[in-house]
């Protein structure tokens, strides 16, 4: 790859990057799941950004292995390219779902993670009916601009899905209400409690929750034993295929206004204020430019 080359990252320290021979993940393709994410020539660390020996997105510059780069193609803005990462793991998220033709999908958060699902929910599976619980009014919008079936806020997420997949509610003396039916997949995009709680107490008996957002506390799963969900883990992307179509995808979605506010690492304070309450400012993602003073 010559010099100058724009290129998006992928952050996964996998075995290549590590100067190892590849795990059995890293040889099937499955780098995101590398079992040797602390030896190798790197620091231990998970990703580039989490490792002392990479560095990250907030410096000048980064050091990054020729596997974890792909080129950005000619015609792609900057802003277009920045969400290669982030949508490319929206679609692995979308490809560990087993969805078929007709399901009912539940998409939890309306965040840059909740609507780039959404984008390849719509691009990449037969689902036909998507339901998005959105917290703010610009994320409402976009959700409906994106092609969500239904959008609504927390408050009404139960009443709404009910409705819409015939649904009996039950309404335990704890806890949010649960559903006897409801989705066939849930895709959990806030990484919050809440946020799972009401993804598996509202999917139907042998259904799936898909975790796409971290997970950042714990979560009541009486409902996963007592209707007998699927847990599914998506971490990451598999690597090249996933950014082969997440530039492709890119490159033809509508995600116009994705990127709400560009900073310069020297306003790194104003950056993260930012971030920090995206949501209630309109705003999905917050991205830093090294080259702009």
């Amino acid at each position: 790859m010559a010099a100058g080359t724009r290129v998006v990252l992928d952050p996964v320290l996998s075995c290549g990057p590590r100067g190892l021979s590849p795990c059995p993940q890293c040889a099937a393709g499955e780098t995101s799941r590398c079992d040797h994410i602390t030896v190798g020539d790197l620091a231990p660390g998970l990703q580039t950004g989490y490792c002392a020996d990479t560095g990250g997105g907030w410096a000048h510059t980064m050091l990054a292995h020729r596997d974890q780069v792909q080129p950005v193609p000619a015609a792609l803005s900057d802003e277009q390219a920045v969400l290669a990462e982030p949508l490319a793991c929206a679609i692995h998220a979308a490809r560990r779902a087993r969805l078929g033709g007709g399901d009912h999908v539940l998409v939890v958060g309306a965040g840059t993670v909740g609507l780039l699902v959404l984008v390849a929910l719509r691009a990449l599976t037969a689902a036909t009916k998507i339901t998005v619980v959105a917290k703010h009014p610009r994320q409402r919008d976009l959700a409906s601009d994106l092609g969500a079936t239904t959008v609504v806020s927390p408050d009404r997420a139960a009443s709404a899905l009910r409705r819409a997949t015939r649904a009996f509610m039950l309404r335990p003396e704890r806890g949010q209400p649960l559903l006897l039916g409801g989705a066939d997949v849930a895709f959990e995009c806030t990484g919050a409690r809440p946020g799972l709680d009401m993804a598996t107490r509202s999917v139907a008996a042998g259904g799936q929750v898909v975790l796409a957002g971290m997970p950042t506390a714990g979560a009541d799963l009486a409902p996963v034993w007592l209707r007998e969900l699927e847990l599914t883990g998506a971490y990451a992307s598999t690597g090249a295929d996933d950014f082969a179509t997440a530039l492709e995808l890119v490159s033809t979605a509508d995600l116009g206004g994705f990127v709400g506010g560009i900073y310069p690492l020297a306003r790194w304070r104003q950056a993260l204020d930012h971030a920090f309450g995206a949501g209630s400012l309109g705003t999905l993602k917050v991205a830093f430019d090294p080259q702009r003073e």
